[in-house]
């Protein structure tokens, strides 16, 4: 197994990976600290059998920059491995572990292939998108799952996750404080259109509020070590 460690941030890096390759970077990597890694991960390919690894430390920003660089760069055959100090939406999600016992699965855990949700920007998202209009207020539109209305009018947000296997993504609707059954709906997209929709991405914030915004599913899968 050839790994190489993305240190985010200020994000603690787990004894266990102190011995490999690291490459620093801020808490949500940007792409020319991408365009120091990802040489040195095709160099580490070349020099084995095996699927290069790529072992991000941080929250699920970084995660979801690391995805979005090798998805844009046509390098999905790279491995991903996660590691944060608390649970996030991402962990939940792929019940992956924290801490100590998610370096030693970075390091000894097998790949597996799941969907991989973007949006129209060409951003990947990880763990938990949520669309609200301005300042957190409520938003003014509505949202479709596939063919599926799931609101039109005002709500308090909507929710966008990806799924583990078919279809790729899934939404809620939430009115008032609280969300109303059925929970969640799949779909291969779900698009929200807006008079002022403002979109958090795994814990980024857009800095404009925008008219349209759409979650997919990519054509290709990632491979995330579970």
């Amino acid at each position: 197994m050839t790994c190489l460690v993305l240190a985010c941030g200020d994000a603690p890096v787990p004894p266990r990976l102190a011995e490999l390759a690291t490459v620093t970077a801020p808490a949500v990597p940007a792409k020319p600290d991408f365009d120091e890694l990802l040489p040195r991960l095709d160099e580490l390919g070349e020099r084995s059998t095996s699927a290069p690894r790529l072992i991000v430390v941080g929250e699920d920003a970084a995660l979801a920059a690391a995805l979005t660089r090798l998805m844009r760069s046509e390098r999905l055959s790279v491995e991903l491995a996660y590691v944060t100090a608390t649970r996030t939406a991402a962990t939940r999600l792929y019940r992956l572990p924290t801490g100590s016992p998610a370096a030693d699965l970075a390091v000894l855990g097998r790949a597996a292939p799941l969907p991989l949700v973007r949006d129209d920007s060409g951003t990947a998202l990880v763990g938990l998108a949520t669309i609200t209009g301005p300042e957190g207020g409520e938003l003014v539109g509505e949202t479709y799952a596939d063919s599926t209305r799931l609101f039109s009018g005002t709500v308090r947000s909507v929710r966008v996750a990806p799924t583990l296997e078919a279809p790729g993504v899934r939404a809620t609707v939430g009115r008032g404080w609280g969300f109303l059954g059925p929970r969640w709906t799949g779909a291969r997209a779900v698009q929200t259109g807006s008079t002022a929709a403002v979109v958090t991405r795994d814990g980024v914030t857009t800095p404009r509020s925008l008219k349209r915004c759409s979650f997919y599913r990519h054509p290709q899968d990632w491979l995330l070590v579970r």
